[in-house]
């Protein structure tokens, strides 16, 4: 299989990484707090370990999903997974894989290239969904612009990490 499991779990902290600066109160937080009505009160009420752990979790869920974006051989695997041999290397199938992997398994497999698809992610889907839920919770483009920003920024920063790490 092309994935890199260990990648797709190390890009899972990367929300946490990259949010833990992103909306530290001297980069973005303070403009985020004043955009999504968030006060520091209900900041310190929050149970952070909850909100790590959870958001870890999901974390894992994302680069899953990032990893199957970002890796195209990873395509041709759910394509046969109903062929018959499929996960016996001496099979008809097994062997066309194997085949197939040797000639194609590095094309497009890049840090630059994983970065341009998770910042596709970030662009024409993670955002468009910000932003529909902030029309109708009311809230301002600058809201938008800093949660947008940095999903862009995180899926493009795990999908580089997923694709281009082998």
């Amino acid at each position: 299989m092309p994935i890199n499991w260990i990648a797709v779990f190390v890009s899972a902290l990367f929300p946490l990484i990259i949010g833990s600066v992103w909306y530290h109160p001297k980069v973005l937080g303070g403009a985020w707090m004043n955009a999504s009505g968030m006060t520091p009160e209900k900041v310190k009420e929050a149970n952070i370990i909850k909100i790590m752990l959870v958001s870890l979790v999901l974390g894992v869920f994302i680069a899953m999903i990032v990893a199957t974006s970002v890796i195209h051989q990873a395509h041709i695997f759910s394509l046969m997974v109903n062929e018959p041999g499929f996960g016996k290397p001496d099979s008809r199938i097994g062997v066309y894989l194997a085949n197939f992997m040797k000639l194609y398994g590095n094309h497009f497999r890049t840090f630059g290239h994983g970065a341009f698809h998770g910042t596709l992610m970030g662009l024409l889907l993670v955002t468009p969904i910000i932003s529909v839920m902030a029309m109708y919770e009311r809230r301002g483009f600058k809201y938008i612009a800093i949660q947008g920003g940095y999903w862009i920024v995180t899926l493009a920063a795990m999908g580089a990490v997923i694709c281009g790490w082998k």
